[in-house]
C-alpha cells in the first residue's frame, strides 16, 4: 500500500489555492464591455420612436475558442453596452424615445408610437495581436435594423457596419484593449446610424408619406441603399 500524504493546514490551503489558480488559468479570457457614449449633436427628429431590443441583442456576447495551446479563448459581453449606447443615441436623435413592452405584433399591447426600431447584431469579427502579429486590436460589426409599426408591419429594413480599433501601447492589459476596441466600434455604429438613418430610401419614403406623400413598400437595403445579404441572428 502506498503511504498517504498528509498536509498541514497551512500547506493544505496553499495547495488548494494553487489548484484553483491553475483551474482559473484554464478558463477563457472574459471582458464585459463598459464605456461612455456621447449624445448626438443634432436637432432631434420630430418622431415618437419606439425601440425593442430582442433578448439576443440585450444579452449579446461573442466567444472565440483558442486555436492552439499558446492562445486564449475569449468571451466578450457587449449586451449592456449595446443597450446603453443605443438608448443614449436614440434619445438624442428623436423627440421622444419609448421602450416597448414586447415584440411588436398585432396582439401585443405596446405604447402608441410613430414607429418601432428593432436592432440586431448580424455579425461580429475581431482580430488581436496573436492573430495578426500586429499590436492592434480590431472589432468589426454588422447590424441589421427593422423599422416596423406597433402592430409589427414592416416599414423598412437595412444593414449597417461599424468598426473600432485601438493599439495596446497605452493600455495595461489585453482585456482593456479589447474593451476599448468594442467601445470605439459602438461609437462608430452610433455615428453611422445618426448620419445614415434619413438616407435609407424606405425610411425617407415613410417620412415623406407622413407629410402627405406616397409611401413605397419596404425592402432590405444598406444605409447607402444597396441590397445586403443580412441574416437572422
Amino acid at each position: 500500500m502506498s503511504p498517504s500524504v498528509i498536509f498541514a493546514p497551512d500547506m493544505r490551503r496553499l495547495y488548494l489555492a494553487m489548484i484553483l489558480a491553475l483551474l482559473a488559468g484554464c478558463g477563457p479570457t472574459q471582458v464585459k464591455v463598459e464605456g461612455s457614449f456621447p449624445t448626438p449633436l443634432m436637432e432631434p427628429l420630430p418622431l415618437k420612436m419606439g425601440v425593442w431590443y430582442p433578448e439576443a441583442f440585450r444579452n449579446h456576447e461573442f466567444f472565440d475558442d483558442a486555436k492552439s495551446r499558446g492562445e486564449s479563448s475569449w468571451v466578450v459581453d457587449t449586451g449592456e453596452a449595446q443597450v446603453a449606447m443605443w438608448d443614449t443615441l436614440l434619445a438624442g436623435m428623436f423627440k421622444e424615445l419609448v421602450h416597448m413592452k414586447g415584440m411588436p405584433a398585432p396582439e401585443q399591447m405596446n405604447p402608441v408610437v410613430d414607429a418601432v426600431l428593432i436592432p440586431y447584431v448580424d455579425e461580429l469579427q475581431y482580430s488581436i495581436p496573436q492573430h495578426t502579429n500586429v499590436k492592434v486590436y480590431e472589432i468589426w460589426m454588422r447590424y441589421r435594423f427593422a423599422l416596423v409599426t406597433t402592430g409589427g408591419q414592416p416599414i423598412a429594413e437595412w444593414t449597417m457596419s461599424a468598426y473600432g480599433k485601438t493599439p495596446t501601447a497605452f493600455l495595461r492589459s489585453d482585456q482593456a484593449a479589447v474593451n476599448l476596441a468594442a467601445v470605439m466600434a459602438l461609437r462608430d455604429a452610433g455615428a453611422n446610424f445618426a448620419t445614415g438613418f434619413h438616407r435609407v430610401p424606405e425610411v425617407a419614403a415613410w417620412r415623406e408619406s407622413r407629410r402627405g406623400g406616397k409611401a413605397r413598400p419596404a425592402t432590405k437595403t444598406t444605409a447607402e441603399g444597396a441590397s445586403p445579404g443580412g441574416r437572422q441572428p
